[in-house]
């Protein structure tokens, strides 16, 4: 696909003739002062009609009419019995834009499915500003609980592939703002109060890729790397994007934004012993993902964090770098590895 370039144009239109816009990034999103936001189609998407090589089948799932929260699945077709581990993914996006159907994901969570011999369930959570977090993370939860009532449903619809997964090898990953979420379900998980008690949804691991956060101090990579113009993440849009999807009035220092905000207690309740950390050698937040790494293990975690040479933010989705299919590649037999040990 095309590289993206986005730009943050935060002035006001002076043309009277025009609606005034509060917040823009050029070519992704524009929120207007009267709330109405607009997210033109840079990206395209792709129905799960189309046509897959790779051997996978993909098909969209209902998670909740009411709310029309959806999910893709993507099942590899084999002859073997043996069940799959499941892979619950987030997609990016600043938690502002982005979709389970855009083509880039459907591409990356293909090769992944075929690569990595696994069932993978991509959901299209409900995106800020018009939903501002924790709602993504309500999504999140609520796809996992709905996993849940299906695979005990002996009458269940979603029977066709939920017999595929191994229900007691789950995973949750997801790139830039779908690694804070995957994080945050995770944590959500850790609390006996919210999960009911049953063998069903056991979390082995979670596989955070480049993982979005903030803080109103900034880090060394944050205030010096420069990044090209068709850079997927710049300072700017990052800030832009807290200010659409953090709640009304918080700080970059807010927990959704920085977890280690208070200190590393909260880790603690991050009830799963194996994580993998993702990090872009020339991402702006390469040098809080490997804070955060190191805050993880700080708490006890079984970290296993890899640095992508040459590449930055999103590069296995944006293809923006040279090295972005050499490293996607290397990135896909990580996560393999990760999920199959």
């Amino acid at each position: 696909m095309a590289t993206i370039s986005v730009r943050h144009n935060p002035q006001v239109n002076t043309n009277q003739q025009r609606e005034i816009i509060t917040e823009e990034i050029q070519g992704l999103i524009r929120v207007h002062r009267d709330g109405r936001v607009e997210r033109p189609p840079i990206v395209p998407s792709v129905s799960c009609t189309s046509s897959s090589e790779r051997g996978v089948t993909p098909k969209d799932v209902i998670i909740n009419k009411e709310t029309n929260l959806w999910a893709r699945v993507y099942v590899p077709i084999s002859c073997h019995t043996k069940p799959l581990p499941l892979l619950v993914y987030f997609h990016g996006g600043g938690f502002c834009v982005g979709s389970a159907a855009w083509s880039c994901y459907h591409e990356f969570l293909t090769n992944l499915a075929s690569k990595a011999n696994c069932v993978i369930l991509s959901v299209d959570y409900h995106l800020a500003p018009e939903n501002r977090l924790p709602v993504a993370y309500d999504d999140g939860f609520n796809a996992l609980m709905w996993v849940r009532r299906e695979a005990l449903n002996i009458s269940s619809t979603q029977k066709w592939w939920l017999t595929r997964c191994d229900m007691s090898s789950l995973f949750l990953a997801g790139d830039s703002a779908g690694a804070n979420i995957a994080h945050n379900v995770a944590t959500r998980m850790g609390s006996s109060s919210n999960t009911p008690t049953t063998p069903l949804l056991s979390l082995q691991g979670v596989i955070l890729i480049q993982p979005f956060f903030g803080g109103e101090e900034r880090t060394s990579s944050e205030k010096h790397f420069l990044q090209p113009p068709n850079s997927a993440l710049t300072l700017s849009v990052s800030d832009t994007y807290w200010r659409l999807a953090l709640p009304l009035g918080a700080t970059r220092d807010h927990p959704y934004c920085n977890p280690l905000a208070h200190g590393t207690v909260k880790l603690r309740d991050l009830r799963v012993s194996s994580i993998m950390v993702c990090v872009s050698e020339m991402d702006i937040l390469r040098d809080r993902n490997l804070e955060f790494s190191k805050a993880l293990a700080k708490a006890g975690k079984r970290v296993e964090t890899v640095v992508f040479k040459g590449v930055g933010h999103a590069f296995q989705v944006l293809h923006s770098y040279q090295l972005s299919h050499s490293r996607t590649q290397e990135m896909i037999a990580h996560i393999r590895n990760f999920i199959n040990q």
